[in-house]
């Protein structure tokens, strides 16, 4: 069967239906519409579909390539596994806002144009705010307000960028782009605000902990995999990108060993992956494309399994951080071995989904003899096994016993998070499937002994870091203490740059407000209002003169006139005589 549509405008519009429907018709819909998108992106042929023209220029709402499709295969897989996890929540706004979220980012990986994107893009950001909102608390709303603001900002130099660019090649099509003029450089930087690149990350990290357990979860999946699939469109060999990924892997490692909550470390590590896919996409190679790509597909599945595995903890106990919880393996065994799988997974442990497509990018590194950055990605990858690996499920399951007697999650919650469990031993075992839907064919063999060893050496450097915090007793009594990120300065900035403006603009407001407003501004207000008055009592004074009129009888007659014409009782003789004077000038102006 052949599915017609743009995926995304499959559940972008099936979105519009879920309030209105109840119970078992609402869950039903929840996950049809996930798998018609899943089944529209199958069935399309490659090609150039849904085209319209608008302003004279072409439109194209479906672009079916190898890169386009492998991303929405993911996009609709992981949609449809985060329904099934949130099958329980009765709340419509993070239902719709979460269809409307996966139906944009589907929207942004379909579109053959800038105009689209830029509408699907604009849906994206507004959709996620919202599931952040979902949350209902005085930091929710917080983190949704700046979270609004960042993206928005962003969103505008994207669209300022796609001007510039419009104007200088008179196309809209989503295509190589590099980084040759102020237009380039502005939509890479409006996809660099929602990809997290450094030292615009700090809002992935102030709004993904603050969503309800089961929005978290799309939030980890959408937002900075289309701007991946964006940078790996339009800037495939930026040079720039392989030093910023590589510094991505990096630094985040350190915020996320000193984070206390849960969901606060997977954000850190979320930007620690992402880092890995710009780098290879800067890098550019086939062997490094297909690394980020394949990457970014299981990239998207393991850490929806950890924000899974995270949320069922919060949804059963109403804990996330490290400090409050422990002991768990022994009332959610499921969940423990869930989240066991998705940290092998993150880690790139041998026979789980990270190491065959992690590998692609570090060995892509190494055979271009980027030395230093082959260096940063293998110390990021002894990192990640030490702070996703091994410290989220060890605070979560295992650490000292918090005394939680909490079950394991509901049905439809341990459905969701095994299926993506599934997979990444499935695809770590047999990678095969994976790698022909790949954009570039592989030939790459991620199982040598030399690669085996050498990964195995590495987590067990990571295994022995985290041993020595333990046994240092940095672990658990630097968690407890506030990180300070990049946010920092422009929130401190921002604050010493208004109170700057307030002291030095406001006098020069005041001044002008006495100048302008009291004085010129008011004056004209007055001339209008007295005008007509002026104009009759010199009409009449002058024909009193002619008359003979003088002294206390004409200072009386022009009291009284004033008097009249304030309360608008003039002779209609005279507003006659005025009106035939006004039309003469106007004949003779003429």
């Amino acid at each position: 069967m052949t599915i017609d549509l743009p995926p995304g405008l499959v559940m972008v519009c099936g979105a519009v239906l879920i309030p209105f429907l109840r119970g078992r018709a609402k869950s039903a819909l929840l996950l049809l519409l996930p798998l018609l998108a899943l089944a529209a992106v199958h069935t399309a042929p490659e090609g150039t579909w849904w085209t319209f023209s608008f302003l004279g220029h072409d439109l194209a709402l479906l672009r079916m390539d190898r890169l386009s499709r492998v991303f929405g295969y993911i996009f609709s897989l992981i949609a449809f596994i985060g329904f099934v996890y949130s099958l329980e929540v009765k709340d419509d706004l993070q239902h719709t806002a979460a269809m409307v979220y996966a139906g944009s980012a589907l929207g942004v990986t379909f579109a053959g144009d800038f105009f689209s994107l830029y509408v699907f893009w604009e849906f994206m950001a507004l959709a996620s705010a919202f599931l952040v909102l979902a949350g209902r608390t005085a930091s929710a709303r917080a983190a949704a307000f700046r979270y609004v603001l960042v993206h928005l900002a962003g969103g505008l130099v994207f669209l300022a960028g796609i001007l510039l660019h419009l104007s200088k090649t008179g196309g809209l099509g989503v295509d190589y782009i590099g980084l040759d003029g102020a237009g380039s450089w502005l939509i890479f930087t409006g996809i660099a605000v929602n990809a997290a690149i450094p030292p615009l990350h700090p809002w992935l990290k102030d709004a993904y902990p603050e969503g309800t357990p089961t929005s978290s979860v799309f939030l980890s999946a959408f937002t900075t995999k289309s701007a991946v699939y964006l940078m790996a469109r339009a800037y495939p060999g930026a040079e720039i990108l392989i030093w910023l990924g590589a510094v991505m892997t990096f630094f985040p490692i350190f915020y996320a060993v000193l984070e206390n909550d849960i969901r606060g470390v997977l954000s850190y590590s979320l930007i620690n992956q992402v880092g890995f896919m710009m780098c290879g996409i800067g890098i550019g190679t086939t062997l490094a494309i297909n690394g980020t790509v394949s990457h970014a597909f299981c990239h998207i599945l393991y850490k929806a399994l950890l924000f899974m595995a995270a949320g069922s903890v919060l949804h059963v106990t109403g804990r996330i951080r490290c400090t409050d919880l422990g002991g768990l393996y022994k009332t959610m065994p499921l969940t423990c071995i869930f989240c066991i799988v998705g940290a092998a997974s993150i880690s790139a442990f041998p026979l789980f989904s990270g190491f065959v497509s992690k590998s692609m990018i570090v060995s892509a590194a190494g055979h271009n003899h980027l030395i230093v950055v082959w260096l940063m990605l293998q110390f990021a990858s002894a990192g990640v096994f030490h702070h996703a690996g091994i410290k989220v499920p060890f605070f979560i399951f295992f650490s000292h016993d918090a005394h939680i007697r909490a079950k394991d999650p509901p049905w439809n919650m341990l459905a969701a998070m095994g299926s993506a469990a599934f997979l990444c031993v499935f695809l770590g075992v047999y990678p095969a499937p994976l790698y022909a839907i790949l954009p570039y064919p592989v030939d790459y063999i991620p199982y040598t002994g030399a690669h085996v060893i050498g990964q195995l050496q590495l987590l067990m450097f990571g295994a022995l870091a985290f041993a020595l915090l333990i046994l240092s007793g940095i672990y658990p009594a630097e968690m407890r203490a506030v990180n300070l990120d990049t946010d920092w300065f422009y929130r401190k900035g921002g604050a010493a740059v208004t109170r700057w403006a307030d002291r030095a603009l406001n006098p020069l407001n005041a001044v002008s407000e006495r100048l302008v407003v009291d004085g010129a501004v008011a004056g004209l207000a007055r001339l209008s209002v007295d005008a007509p008055a002026r104009i009759i009592l010199m009409l009449l004074s002058a024909c009193w003169h002619l008359a003979g009129i003088r002294g206390e009888e004409l200072a009386r007659r022009k009291a009284v006139a004033a008097r009249n014409v304030r309360e608008g009782m003039l002779p209609a003789g005279l507003g006659a005589l005025l009106g035939g004077v006004i039309l003469v000038c106007a004949f003779l102006l003429a």
